[in-house]
């Protein structure tokens, strides 16, 4: 696809050795979570009968959000500045900007006709931009509520902002990746090649984001030249589609996960495979479904849709520590603070574990079904969820352990 923009502003540019503990939480029997959200609206119901989560004995909440009413909450992300606002996207087509505080409406992006599956505000807050499956992608200013931008693109997977400036990446099902500054709406496209664009960063740099795709091939692009600086396939690549991607805090390695059951660290400068991390796999249809870089230390973090988690040491591609889950899990994320990451499991619950040790220092109940998407908050005071159950909690990281 060509780039209708005429001219590109600079701004643009911008084998499991070892294991030391396992970690059993549930002796119950695994259940598995079909991922693909193109349903029909009309299947809005959770089958009992398959549901990974049950009623939950209690609700640690301080808050419920029921905004998308019968409808499953497929995404959430918290304001980068002020934690007392939230944005969610759900099967409903409506997007929610809310007070995390009394759960209060600020804003209802409207427009969008198909489940609205990725949501982000923007690095200071001014800006949110929401997208869904058919490819429509809105931005809204925060303060006033003005829709300031719109673009359709074809089936967006996935939409993140640029870490320092106005500027939204998007990748889509049949490959493309767009760039554009807000508002202005400059393009920039990283052109595809077939398979989709199933994930993608930003990198800490700011010049450059990296892109897995359904094939296994990871590129990392140069957001200047819109060339690819190096691409990771074949041999050394993954066999099967890259569905997550994290990023060491330097930005020098590249942590990827796959439905081939394996997380491989990618070296930027070089663009070689310097460790390639064999998950446990629990049935044919396992797939590794989260990864993350540890802040503190030399630790890497993989978490399965059979529900093994494994705490990695990187220098010596070893398993440190298991803490196996009971049903899939869905999403780790990294304390912003220390040496502890959060998982969301398909049972309906929150745990928070201490990478150091592989000791579970909290579990938060209160979803009936599964959690598809969570946030924590800059500053670590809540973390919000998003549930197939129509809800959206916020937890309080006041009184966890340390």
């Amino acid at each position: 696809m060509s780039d209708p923009s005429q001219e590109e502003d600079d701004d643009l540019a911008i084998n499991e050795d070892e294991v030391v503990r396992v970690i059993e939480l549930d002796d119950g029997e695994k259940d598995f979570h079909d991922s693909d959200e193109n349903e029909d609206d009309d299947d809005n119901e959770m089958d009992t009968d398959e549901a990974a989560a049950a009623a939950p004995t209690q609700d640690d909440s301080v808050l419920t959000f029921s905004g998308h009413r019968d409808s499953s909450v497929i995404c959430v992300r918290i304001h980068p500045v002020n934690p007392e606002i939230v944005v969610t996207g759900g099967q409903d087509d409506r997007a929610f900007v809310w007070s995390s505080r009394d759960g209060s409406v600020i804003l209802e992006c409207t427009g969008h006709t198909d489940t609205v599956n990725s949501v982000g505000f923007s690095h200071d807050g001014a800006l949110v931009a929401t997208a869904d499956m058919k490819g429509l992608i809105k931005v809204w200013r925060v303060d006033t509520g003005a829709e300031v931008w719109s673009f359709e693109a074809d089936e967006v997977e996935w939409i993140q902002w640029h870490q320092a400036a106005p500027v939204l990446l998007a990748g889509t099902r049949d490959g493309q990746v767009w760039m554009w500054k807000i508002p202005s709406g400059d393009l920039k496209t990283f052109v595809g090649y077939g398979p989709g664009a199933s994930c993608g960063k930003f990198l800490p740099d700011g010049k450059h984001a990296c892109v897995g795709y359904e094939d296994g091939t990871l590129k990392i692009w140069d957001l200047k030249s819109n060339q690819a600086v190096c691409s990771v396939s074949g041999h050394d690549g993954h066999k099967d589609s890259v569905f997550c991607l994290d990023h060491n805090n330097s930005g020098s390695l590249i942590l990827s996960g796959s439905g081939d059951m394996t997380a491989k660290v990618t070296n930027v400068a070089t663009g070689k495979v310097v460790s390639t991390l064999t998950c446990q796999q629990s049935t044919e249809e396992d797939s590794v479904e989260s990864v993350a870089f540890s802040k503190t230390h030399d630790y890497a973090v993989t978490g399965t849709l059979g529900g093994s988690l494994e705490i990695w040491d990187l220098p010596s591609k070893s398993v440190r520590h298991k803490c196996d889950h009971p049903h899939g899990i869905v999403k780790i994320v990294w304390s912003p603070k220390g040496s502890s990451f959060y998982t969301s499991c398909l049972d309906g619950n929150i745990r928070q574990f201490d990478s150091r040790n592989g000791q579970l220092l909290n579990t938060w109940q209160g979803h009936s079904a599964e959690i598809l998407d969570f946030d924590v908050s800059s500053d670590e005071s809540i973390l919000v969820t998003a549930s197939d159950d129509s809800s959206s909690k916020v937890f309080s990281l006041a009184a966890q352990t340390t």
